[in-house]
């Protein structure tokens, strides 16, 4: 499996945040690398409050996380968030995250369709009861990567899973999703792959958490906002993503970000 990515993908206004709070991705431990895409550490001491906005990648999180205004460590699970994601952070703290693959989580939680936690964001001790907050503590007291990489990969590792034909086909086919700006209809896809629609549509939402055309759409928008500048052509921009025009850019864009391409645009170049 490739190694973490290093680009901004779904961060709204990245070179706020980055400003802000130190960022890394880790690789997991082998044996994790085909379920889990990679780990994501935070750690932040702001003097004022800062808001992050995040387009949500269709994966689930687990975190373990320790802010100095809510209290003591805790582990959280986080579904496919279907909005923009919005995290306030105040004063100081830290997360690390797990960011399984896209399809990879059903593999440690077989007990329910990946769909059933999209929307949602609980405590992880709901779907692993070794997710205590002696265990959040564990895993963000340490101060160096090293450590905390290894705690997580110490949790992660002594989870129940098994291998999962059908989670592997799901990875497969968001990460094609996600490389080629062809594939533009669900229908298509699913000829390819030998697939009726419906039966694509089921594996999405048992393995995924959100449809096949909401991938698409998604990594559209993904897209659309890491390219995003003053100096962009977006009717150029709309027809290499595969939209039908650039008010079809535009209205996606907008309802997903809040703001059109414009205003985004100049407001990050302020």
């Amino acid at each position: 499996m490739e190694a973490p990515r290093q680009d901004t993908r779904g961060i709204v206004d990245p070179s706020g945040l980055l400003r802000r709070v130190r960022f890394r991705r880790h690789a997991p431990a082998e044996p994790l690398l085909r379920y889990v895409e990679w780990y994501w550490l935070i750690d932040w001491d702001l003097p004022e409050p800062y808001a992050s906005h995040i387009v949500p990648h269709p994966s689930v999180n687990l975190t373990f996380q320790w802010d100095e205004d809510e209290g003591g460590p805790y582990a959280e699970l986080t579904g496919v968030a279907l909005g923009l994601y919005t995290r306030k952070l105040t004063g100081r703290g830290r997360v690390c995250g797990v960011k399984f693959r896209p399809g990879g989580f059903r593999p440690h939680a077989p007990d329910a369709p990946v769909s059933h936690w999209t929307g949602r964001a609980l405590p992880a001790a709901e779907v692993f009861p070794t997710a205590t907050g002696d265990t959040a503590r564990t895993i963000v007291s340490p101060a160096g990567d090293d450590a905390r990489v290894a705690a997580l990969d110490a949790f992660l590792l002594a989870l129940p899973h098994a291998a999962d034909p059908q989670a592997d086909l799901a990875v497969d086919l968001v990460a094609r999703i996600r490389a080629d700006r062809t594939i533009r209809r669900v229908a298509g896809l699913a000829r390819d792959e030998g697939l009726s629609v419906r039966g694509l549509q089921r594996l999405f939402s048992a393995y995924v958490g959100v449809s096949p055309k909401w991938c698409i759409l998604r990594y559209r928008i993904h897209d659309a906002l890491e390219r995003a500048g003053t100096d962009v052509d977006w009717a150029t921009l709309a027809q290499e993503l595969g939209y039908a025009d650039q008010a079809h850019l535009v209205r996606d864009f907008t309802s997903t970000i809040g703001v059109s391409p414009t205003a985004y645009a100049r407001a990050d170049s302020r």
